[in-house]
């Protein structure tokens, strides 16, 4: 509701243009001015509301709500003249229960807005114990971890295949590559080779079957593990005669007893080429002890000889405390083993 209306203060329409206005307030002002109203108290007031309803009528905003407000005021009181009793209590309990509605809406989203807070409480409760209960997890975890790095001081078991790799060559390049004689004669630099366990198997292209062989595939155990992975870590390196040769674990990868040496520091980085060793003379260890001499010089000594499975019970060297690294393995049934782990990767290829 509209307290004072600045047009009746300056006595002027609502239809009034901003320069009458302006002429209406100045005749005005000279009438109600404190300096020509001494003796009147109400001067100062009169004259300050009359100061407020010209600044509202100048705002183009302003005076466009106000006549809104004083449209919707006289629109409001021509209808009320043609109402009568009964239905003015109708409409003034209509917009009571308007206001009653309206009431209820902001309680109930005042209500929301406590439920919301209770819920962020607790929430943030479930979130400090849950922290608590993690930080407990964390540290059980910690005191697991501590147990199992001492578990883990323990070595795993050597494997059948462990010292068993796979060489993938072309028979154009290497065609003399068709027995197992040729086979341990390229490998020999490495170390021992169990020449009578090699699997051999030569295959032709797909396309043309009725042709010679064209690739060739070899199973090769070596008698100690440190050699078999010395030809693996030489792989497709001709300084090493194995120009165009692939050189792999049997399994696919490496064999666990490998990880757990490099883990505990018994194993060094892959044997350098033979440039790579002129470049780094007098920084890598290079010497052969008496008890364990071997032709591949250049792999690091740091490596433990760690022997193949075999029938006879044997010790781990270089301070390996094994009870026992031994495996029982029969060589006519390791060997159709062997065959079948060629069959079935040739299919795969």
């Amino acid at each position: 509701e509209v307290d004072v209306n600045p047009y009746e203060l300056l006595e002027v329409k609502l239809e009034s243009t901003e320069q009458e206005i302006r002429t209406a307030y100045r005749q005005r002002s000279l009438k109600v001015h404190p300096d020509r109203n001494p003796n009147n108290p109400d001067a100062a007031r009169k004259f300050h509301e009359l100061n407020q309803a010209y600044e509202l009528l100048l705002d183009p905003l302003r005076r466009l709500a106000l006549d809104a407000k004083l449209r919707l005021k006289q629109a409001r009181a021509e209808r009320y003249k043609g109402y009568d009793n009964k239905r003015k209590n109708l409409l003034e309990e209509l917009e009571e229960r308007e206001r009653a509605f309206k009431k209820a809406r902001v309680d109930k989203q005042k209500e929301e807005v406590e439920r919301w807070q209770e819920t962020e409480k607790i929430k943030e409760e479930g979130r400090k114990l849950r922290e608590d209960r993690e930080r407990e997890l964390k540290q059980r975890e910690q005191e697991r971890v501590t147990v199992v790095k001492e578990d883990e001081l323990e070595p795993p078991a050597l494997g059948s295949l462990d010292t068993t790799i796979r060489l993938k060559y072309t028979l154009k390049v290497h065609p003399n590559l068709t027995t197992a004689v040729s086979i341990a004669t390229l490998l020999a630099p490495f170390g021992p080779i169990d020449t009578e366990s090699i699997v051999i198997s030569l295959k032709a292209a797909k396309k043309a079957q009725d042709k010679p062989p064209k690739y060739g595939t070899a199973l090769v155990p070596f008698k100690q593990i440190g050699h078999a992975f010395a030809a693996v870590c030489a792989s497709r390196k001709a300084e090493r005669g194995l120009n165009e040769i692939d050189v792999g674990w049997v399994g696919g990868k490496e064999p666990a007893i490998l990880g757990w040496l490099k883990k505990m520091g018994k194993i060094g980085a892959p044997p350098p080429t033979s440039s790579e060793k002129n470049e780094a003379v007098g920084q890598l260890p290079q010497t052969q002890t008496a008890s364990n001499p071997s032709t591949f010089s250049s792999f690091p000594t740091s490596f433990p000889d760690i022997p193949a499975p075999s029938t006879t019970p044997a010790v781990a060297p270089l301070g390996l405390d094994y009870e026992s690294l031994t495996l029982l393995r029969l060589r006519q049934a390791e060997r159709e083993r062997l065959e079948r782990e060629i069959r079935e990767q040739e299919g795969e290829d």
